[in-house]
């Protein structure tokens, strides 16, 4: 059961529609978001993104401009602020002008068991994992239907498919996040913007290998996969630019899972 070996940039799609096109990513710091950063970037897509980790995100633009990528723009916010985020995305469109495409990315799977939650655990989980993505789109849109077009990409996951345990309240906002994304592919079709979800498996992010990938629980993930490897962060990231690029202009209201055949 080996994993996956990396393969250079080159072998994969290149997609002339994203070239020059404006891409807000939320959660773009590290892990997952990081991927979808550097993908579109490496597209030739001028790329804002929102995160807290400041350290990671620096490193993260000062490599992309290095390679030559049109250098992104990191703003510092804190999703749970939602007047913070309306804010960041205020700068984001002052810069760029307009926002092409939204990835929904942020979220957090802290365990948590049934009994711990209180009220207030309870709406901290929400706000990180499911309000930012309303807000953030809402925030969005009055660019986006003057442009009339746009693609919304929200970030669900397997979770509420398998389903997952000791996470109900994570689960419950990624289930919630499909039907958020469905309700609107109907909603903003008529002005010709897009809204599909991506829902990842098991993502071996430094974040999982630090915290809870030990040889124990990659032999779970493992025997539960039709393919018997890591599932990598740039595995998602090249679903999300098909999303992001002119190729899927007839797909919406769709949920497209990336786990190596787990569900």
């Amino acid at each position: 059961m080996n994993d996956q070996l990396p393969r250079p940039a080159s072998q994969f799609a290149r997609y002339p529609s994203l070239s020059g096109r404006n891409v807000l990513v939320t959660g773009g710091a590290t892990g997952i978001g990081e991927s979808i950063v550097t993908h579109f970037a490496r597209q030739g897509s001028r790329v804002a993104f929102l995160d807290i980790q400041d350290e990671p995100a620096h490193q993260l633009v000062n490599a992309l401009t290095a390679e030559g990528c049109p250098p992104p723009l990191y703003l510092h916010c804190d999703l749970t602020d939602v007047a913070a985020l309306q804010s960041a995305v205020q700068q984001s469109l002052a810069v760029f002008g307009a926002v092409d495409v939204l990835v929904n990315n942020a979220a957090n799977d802290q365990r948590h068991s049934i009994a711990d939650v209180t009220p207030s655990y309870f709406d901290h989980s929400i706000a990180v994992n499911l309000r930012p993505q309303f807000f953030t789109i809402q925030a969005v849109l009055p660019a986006m239907r003057a442009a009339r077009s746009g693609s919304i990409i929200n970030m669900s996951s397997i979770s509420w498919l398998i389903p997952s345990t000791g996470v109900p309240l994570y689960v419950a906002a990624k289930a919630a996040i499909v039907g958020l994304t469905r309700t609107l592919a109907h909603e903003l079709g008529p002005d010709n913007i897009r809204v599909n979800a991506v829902l990842p498996g098991a993502i071996a992010t430094e974040r999982q290998r630090q915290l809870w990938y030990t040889p124990e629980y990659k032999a779970e993930i493992l025997s539960s996969q039709a393919l018997k490897r890591d599932i990598l962060p740039d595995d998602v990231a090249r679903l999300v630019l098909f999303l992001g690029a002119d190729d899927s202009s007839a797909i919406t209201n769709q949920s497209y899972i990336v786990d190596g055949g787990w569900i």
